[in-house]
Parts: structure tokens; C-alpha cells; sequence
């Protein structure tokens, strides 16, 4: 058989070419699949962050109480504030300036509530009790609020130190 120069095996006669794009079902097919990644996802990605948020915050305590105990060990106290360790502006994962109360300095000026630092007070597990009989060091966590008791919903997300820091976690886990 002979080819002429208008007869090209690359388009045959009569015949439409529908290879150039995908179809409508196929696009929403892939767009279904994406929209159910996304939503599978998401929730993945926050609890990862917020895992990630506590682990720094724990990290953070852990430091503050080497620093603490090195501050105390030089000078026979525990530091009044924070700013006497070199963290007075050290922020929480979430923003908030970490809580530092020297029980020392609480018994020493007659108060129990407020720092130069922020609000901290002493905090209590559920039967009232101090959490540590040293200093309280914690995070306000993830809503910025905190209560004396962490039996009050709004201390469950705070990262506290309990029993002399024996251990440092969510309150809600202690």
C-alpha cells in the first residue's frame, strides 16, 4: 500500500481522539481521594503537634530544674524568679511565660499568690496537698489558664512538675 502525504497513521479517519484529558468522573475520583487524605490527615498532623508542644515543654522544666538546682547548690536558695537563672522571658511552646514559684520566697515575703514573673501559685493535687515542697515550675499549656487545683478542668493541659520532680508531664496524667 501506498502513503500519500494526507494520509497519516497518526490520524486515522472517522475515529475521535479522546486521550487528551481526563473525564469529569476521573477528576472527581481524584479530587474524592485527596479530600480524604486531607481528612485523615489533619488530625494526624495536630496530635503530632501537640505531642510535639509537650515534649518541649517538658524539655524546658527538665533544664529549668538543672539550673535551679545548680543556682541553689552556689547560693544556698533556690533562685527567687526566673530572671535569676537567665530565663525571664523563656516562653512555653504555647506562648505563655513558664510559672516559677520558690517556696523559700513565698514563706520569706508572707504571699502565696503572684511573682514577678507571672501568677504563679502553689499548686495542689486532688486531696489538697502541695504538689512539691520546693518550688512549683509548670506551663499554663495549651489554653494559657490554670487553676491552684489541678483537679479543675482548666490546669488538665497544664505541664506540671509534681513530687519534687519526680514527675514532669500534663496534669491530667499525674
Amino acid at each position: 500500500p501506498e502513503w500519500s502525504q494526507d494520509m497519516t497513521p497518526s490520524h486515522p479517519i472517522g475515529r475521535k481522539d479522546w486521550s487528551r484529558g481526563f473525564t469529569l468522573i476521573e477528576l472527581l475520583i481524584v479530587i474524592a481521594m485527596i479530600a480524604t487524605l486531607t481528612a485523615i490527615g489533619i488530625p494526624v498532623y495536630a496530635t503530632a503537634l501537640d505531642h510535639a508542644q509537650v515534649t518541649k515543654a517538658i524539655t524546658d522544666i527538665r533544664t529549668f530544674e538543672k539550673e535551679i538546682a545548680f543556682y541553689h547548690l552556689f547560693n544556698g536558695r533556690p533562685p527567687d524568679t526566673l530572671a535569676a537563672i537567665g530565663r525571664a522571658n523563656w516562653r512555653d511552646p504555647y506562648g505563655n511565660p513558664y510559672e516559677y514559684l520558690s517556696y523559700a520566697t513565698a514563706a520569706k515575703d508572707d504571699k502565696w499568690g503572684g511573682t514577678e514573673q507571672g501568677t504563679a501559685k502553689p499548686r495542689k493535687d486532688s486531696f489538697l496537698e502541695p504538689l512539691n515542697s520546693d518550688y512549683d515550675l509548670y506551663s499554663q499549656g495549651k489554653d494559657g489558664l490554670s487553676k491552684e487545683s489541678l483537679t479543675d478542668a482548666e490546669s488538665w493541659d497544664d505541664i506540671v512538675r509534681c513530687v519534687d520532680g519526680g514527675f514532669v508531664g500534663l496534669a491530667s496524667e499525674f
